[in-house]
């Protein structure tokens, strides 16, 4: 009998992506244990096997073991005569001893708020909505944004680093600088922290704003730090500012409701002031760079009208809006971009 011959090659790859794409609430679900049960850090300070996980996670030896294996299998943790190790990755990224760790990001991308958008993604296209209450996330004073506030500062950090360099925030000008939706803040904290002339007033809803306080006040930078509790759509923005900062906001609406935020805060600017945009911006082709162009399932699972916008886009809600030049920002190591917009010559 002559052996069946199997399938290799583009074949077999498309056939293990779909089944591993199937299969990757899996891996979420998984990396999520792993964070509440504290994994990367005990392994990291050296409590190392299934046995002693279990004690000092206060799980069972089955399930540990169990739930190790798989992040070995999938490339988060090593392991070697029964003892598990760290990545590389894991280790920076999801051990809470390190400073660069992004473990607390889980509590707002895997916030059940999030992650219900997507349990009938085929009822969001049909509708061409969530099914959530009112705006959906962007519902007024929505306490998921408070979640978000405690959750994401480390995984932004990077780019309000990269943004306070993009502006030269190490000159020392006297900065009077608006961060809209602020947040946790960081955005606005990372100016001030360059610049000590730099007054930072931080729009969001009050209870987010409380967030960003106590951040400014561990950045040793509450003395500049005004907060402005409001609807950025609502709100007196105030005057002569030389620094806007849009963080991750505007994906949120369609165009029509950008056009109408962006000609206020092109009011609020002072002559030859600049605004910060951090976005997902994909090409024109809507499907590269992958990660930042895949990023736009999430407007549709969560908002009424959101999306990631391409530059020729918001070039064209920036000018339109009176702004006199425009300039995309690729940043290294992450899928977003910053626009640097100028007012005037």
């Amino acid at each position: 009998m002559k052996p069946v011959a199997t399938q290799t090659g583009a074949t077999g790859s498309a056939r293990e992506l779909t089944y591993e794409t199937l299969n990757a609430y899996q891996r979420t679900a998984a990396l999520k244990a792993a964070i509440e049960l504290d994994i990367f850090t005990a392994i990291g300070e050296g409590t190392n096997t299934a046995p002693l996980l279990a004690e000092r996670c206060q799980g069972t030896e089955r399930g540990v073991r169990i739930l190790c294996d798989y992040l070995v299998a999938i490339e988060i943790l090593t392991k070697q005569h029964r003892q598990y190790s760290l990545t590389e990755e894991s280790a920076r990224l999801l051990d809470r001893r390190s400073p660069a760790c992004i473990a607390s990001a889980a509590g707002f991308i895997m916030h059940p708020q999030i992650m219900d958008g997507f349990k009938d993604l085929a009822g969001v296209v049909r509708r061409g909505r969530p099914e959530m209450a009112g705006e959906g996330t962007i519902e007024p004073e929505n306490p998921v944004w408070v979640n978000f506030a405690r959750s994401m500062g480390p995984l932004q950090a990077p780019a309000a680093e990269a943004i306070a360099g993009i502006l030269n925030s190490d000159t020392g000008e006297n900065w009077k600088v608006l961060d809209i939706a602020a947040g946790h803040g960081l955005f606005g904290i990372a100016l001030a922290k360059h610049n000590r002339n730099a007054e930072i007033f931080g729009l969001d809803w009050p209870a987010v704003l409380e967030v960003a306080q106590e951040n400014a006040r561990r950045a040793g930078v509450m003395a500049h730090y005004h907060p402005l509790p409001g609807n950025a759509f609502e709100i007196e923005f105030g005057s002569a500012y030389n620094v806007i900062l849009l963080t991750g906001f505007l994906h949120h609406f369609d165009t029509a409701t950008i056009d109408k935020l962006l000609h206020k805060v092109h009011i609020a600017l002072a002559e030859n002031g600049r605004v910060a945009t951090l976005e997902f911006v994909p090409n024109e082709d809507r499907v590269s760079p992958r990660l930042t162009a895949a990023w736009a399932i999430n407007m549709l699972a969560t908002t009424r009208s959101g999306d990631a916008y391409t530059f020729a886009e918001y070039e064209r809600m920036f000018r339109q809006a009176g702004f006199s030049s425009n300039e995309l920002v690729r940043l290294p190591a992450n899928p977003q971009s910053v626009i640097l917009s100028r007012k005037g010559n």
